[in-house]
């Protein structure tokens, strides 16, 4: 057999085994030249939060500039390959030098020097594209600053659960803020309406459809992209599941009819009417559907601690089979992977739940919290004390989230009967045995002023002309007995002297008794449930406190199982959409008109507000709603307060915004 292997072959074989060489050398020197740009990278991050401290001691900062001068130019001109893998099955390599921008488009914002990606746009329509989302203070640029250190908040209630849109509670709001992000935020110092996971979006002129654009860089804390399709099944699979307990989001979102995924970073919603709500959507969180959608129904419904989000920092326990649990402290860690280019100073965010007022305040004093919402006897009294100011922020703004607290009234049946509720007048004679401007005086320390219906005063919402319903004990008895209550046998006490309206109703000489729901607490709750039991007795009217825990207010008020109850509201928008508390329709699906109250006025005042474009138009229409709920008094509106807060001095970047506090830019200062 004759050997055909020649020259020409020889030379093909040396050629081949010089370029495997060649590309074997490559590997190696990409895999050096990777490990010297992690050891350079991590050697620069060391310096920039020297530089930072170094900043307010006064320390070397002509040498740490000069160090990190050569390290930014030795990763400039290092050529490097980059493996981007997006967490599908296909992975490019990407040339990347320091003499041109990188091509690894899949970590660039839309805009660019030349111009801005507009293929995702609905042609002819303008594109609001919004400014990186950044902190509103840049904590780098304060004196003291470092990285890492954890920061308590106590709560004054116990949350129920803190899984997104199953929560309804302001304390799991706040845990779900620093977790999960939307579309779009409000900016903490003008509360213009901006850009979070969104970049850039289109809306239309006549409401009926909006375009959202996601920044591409956008992730989820476990590295997995947000996506177009997050939004959708969010909104279309998640909230408007029935099956899911979500009953206070769907109910704003009946205007939804349809949500189309563009491209992998755009969605566009079309709207069956046109409200000015229809913007909102973009302040609803967005969820990973990767994660999310491994759970049915019931086990999402039975959740207490299903949190994942992008936001700068995730739960530290995220186990379906070992979840946070009410009576555990709820700990939060700092996202390592955060996507916006800037990372939470603090290392971990804890919350720990503290129902009684003295005993919040002794951990608060100990060190077991660095922030307290006070009681007003206690922001009246402690910030007095010796030494205070020196380690204490004393905190009073209103702001965007200020709320009222109120008295709500069952108007409709509870265990298979009316309360004496359902009656306005006995409403209103409930608000006139109670002198509001006494209570905000003795029980709030005069700290508040008394509330007239369910906006803040500093609302343009808010109906000016309407004053409060006066304190008038003998008027609430002349409207008792036009309801049907007087006190027929001399013994102190109401009893039904109404016609018989059936087994629903009451029957002839029943007394006038209600049970008074209230959660835990300490000094506060007991002025108030002592100060309601003696004005009710005052006119004969039997009151049961009832005092429990807020998770078992929270069940009661998806099941309507009270007669009364104390507790507030705050905003999560500076215009909220009064649909979701005061609309009939929000009477069923255990949604948030759980007093039951109904009337067609008052629906239809709230379906034409919210279909109005025109703000002022608008405003008056919110103001003839106003007068309808204070003729009406489906709740005794008590105060209006501002934020209070106690903050340990040993923390920075604390600022009092429009929005509430922003915990994700304070930072421990170092010594």
């Amino acid at each position: 057999m004759q050997n055909h292997f020649g020259i020409k072959d020889f030379v093909m074989l040396v050629l081949l085994i010089i370029i495997g060489i060649s590309v074997w050398l490559s590997m190696v020197q990409g895999d050096r030249q990777w490990e010297q740009m992690q050891v350079l990278e991590g050697r620069l991050g060391d310096l920039e939060t020297q530089l930072s401290m170094a900043d307010s001691s006064g320390g070397d900062m002509e040498a740490i500039n000069k160090e990190l001068a050569q390290l930014r130019t030795a990763i400039i001109s290092r050529p490097i390959v980059v493996n981007i893998n997006s967490g599908s099955a296909s992975t490019s390599d990407v040339q990347v030098s320091g003499e041109s921008l990188p091509q690894v488009t899949e970590q660039q914002p839309s805009a660019t020097d030349t111009g801005k990606d507009t293929s995702w746009a609905r042609p002819g329509y303008e594109i609001e594209w919004q400014p990186p989302f950044e902190l509103p203070s840049n904590p780098k640029t304060q004196p003291g600053f470092r990285v890492g250190d954890a920061f308590t908040e106590i709560f004054g209630a116990q949350p129920a659960r803190i899984t997104p849109y199953l929560s309804t509670d302001v304390y799991g709001r706040r845990v779900i803020d620093r977790v999960v992000e939307s579309m779009a935020y409000y900016d903490p110092k003008t509360l213009k309406f901006r850009g979070m996971l969104a970049d850039a979006w289109q809306f239309d002129p006549d409401g009926l459809w909006l375009r959202v654009h996601l920044n591409p860089r956008a992730k989820f804390s476990d590295g997995e992209t947000v996506t177009a399709e997050d939004v959708r099944w969010t909104f279309m699979d998640f909230i408007k599941n029935p099956l899911i307990e979500a009953e206070r989001s769907r109910a704003l979102l009946d205007m939804v009819e349809d949500l189309e995924v563009i491209d992998e970073h755009t969605v566009e919603f079309t709207f069956n009417d046109a409200l000015f709500t229809n913007l909102s959507v973009m302040g609803y969180y967005v969820l990973p559907k990767h994660f999310y959608s491994k759970f049915e129904e019931s086990q999402v419904n039975q959740s207490t601690g299903l949190v994942m989000g992008s936001g700068p920092f995730k739960l530290q326990k995220l186990d379906p089979d070992d979840q946070w649990t009410p009576g555990e402290d709820i700990v939060l860690t700092r996202n390592n992977q955060y996507w916006a280019g800037w990372k939470a100073p603090l290392g971990t965010l804890r919350f720990k739940v503290v129902t009684d007022d003295l005993a919040s305040l002794v951990a608060y004093r100990n060190g077991e919290g660095d922030m307290l919402t006070p009681t007003t006897p206690q922001f009246n009294q402690v910030p007095g004390e010796p030494g205070w100011e020196d380690e204490n922020y004393t905190l009073k703004w209103i702001n965007m989230r200020s709320g009222y607290s109120f008295i709500a009234w069952q108007t409709g049946i509870r265990n298979g009967k009316y309360t004496p509720f359902h009656d306005l007048r006995v409403r209103k004679g409930m608000t006139m045995i109670l002198d509001r401007v006494k209570m905000i005086r003795d029980i709030w320390e005069g700290v508040g002023v008394v509330a007239t219906g369910p906006n803040s005063p500093s609302s343009p919402a808010s109906n000016p002309t309407i004053q409060p319903w006066p304190y008038d004990i003998d008027q609430a008895r002349v409207l008792f007995k036009e309801a049907g209550w007087e006190d027929i046998d001399d013994d102190g006490v109401l009893e039904w002297n109404g016609e018989d309206k059936g087994s629903e109703w009451f029957k002839k000489g029943d007394e006038f008794q209600f049970e008074f729901t209230i959660s835990t607490g300490g000094e506060i709750v007991e002025r108030i449930t002592s100060y309601i039991k003696g004005q009710c007795a005052k006119v004969g009217i039997r009151c049961e406190p009832r005092i429990v825990d807020w998770s078992i207010v929270s069940d009661a008020l998806k099941t309507r199982d009270f007669d009364s109850l104390i507790m507030g509201w705050s905003a999560s928008s500076p215009e909220s959409d009064p649909k979701q508390i005061w609309h009939s329709n929000s009477i069923e699906d255990q949604g948030d008109n759980f007093t039951q109250w109904a009337n067609a006025d008052a629906d239809f005042l709230i379906d034409q507000g919210r279909r109005e474009m025109n703000y002022d138009t608008r405003m008056q229409i919110w103001h003839e709603l106003h007068q309808i709920i204070h003729d009406e008094q489906p709740y005794t509106f008590l105060r209006n307060s501002p934020w209070l807060r106690f903050v340990k001095k040993r923390f920075g970047n604390v600022h009092e915004y429009k929005t509430g506090l922003e915990p994700q830019e304070f930072f421990s200062i170092g010594s």
